[in-house]
């Protein structure tokens, strides 16, 4: 996740998600309610950190061929007319939803979990309007991990919050059992 800035070739043209899919924009962004905001790339701490939860989710994931888990952004429609499609860092998609997917574009069906990494430039309010975002359109469970703070805060409908600090341990029975991860390890 990165700090947005308005950026619309056509002010009074709102886009859809089809629109960003064929004609996108060079650079890297979202679309929210119709508007492209752009979104400078990432540093590498946020890479880094990206880096270690998809490795960890992944292995679980391929290990017990629950699903995907897909990164560097990827689009997910949280809202028609005006269209939004968000860009979260990982995610995590069972074979069951993955499979009532269109086959192109961006993921039309929410993913279970929804992961973001949160940039220095990052505002709160930001943060807060993606994981409400997420949770309306059926995610299940959203992470937001702070490389500052070395916490990750977990989110869940309709109002659940979890915060786990340095020396905690990550575990999302309904969605992954079995799975656990350490937060130290995410930073490492």
């Amino acid at each position: 996740m990165s700090v947005a800035t308005a950026s619309s070739p056509q002010a009074d043209h709102l886009l859809t998600a089809e629109d960003l899919w064929q004609h996108g924009p060079a650079v890297p962004g979202e679309l929210v309610k119709g508007r492209f905001i752009e979104m400078p790339p990432t540093g590498h701490p946020h890479a880094s950190v990206e880096g270690n939860v998809a490795r960890e989710l992944g292995n679980f994931v391929k290990q017990h061929a629950l699903g995907k888990v897909m990164t560097g952004e990827v689009g997910i429609i949280t809202q028609r007319h005006p269209d939004t499609v968000r860009g979260a860092d990982v995610v995590y998609i069972s074979n069951e939803r993955l499979v009532q997917a269109q086959a192109d574009g961006y993921l039309d069906v929410p993913p279970e979990l929804a992961i973001e990494v949160v940039s220095p430039n990052d505002r709160w309010t930001e943060i807060d309007e993606k994981v409400n975002e997420y949770l309306a359109c059926g995610v299940q469970a959203v992470w937001i991990i702070d490389p500052r703070t070395r916490r990750v805060s977990s989110y869940r409908p309709p109002d659940e919050m979890h915060i786990y600090g340095p020396d905690d341990v990550i575990e999302e029975p309904e969605l992954l059992p079995g799975f656990a991860l350490s937060v130290r390890e995410l930073f490492e």
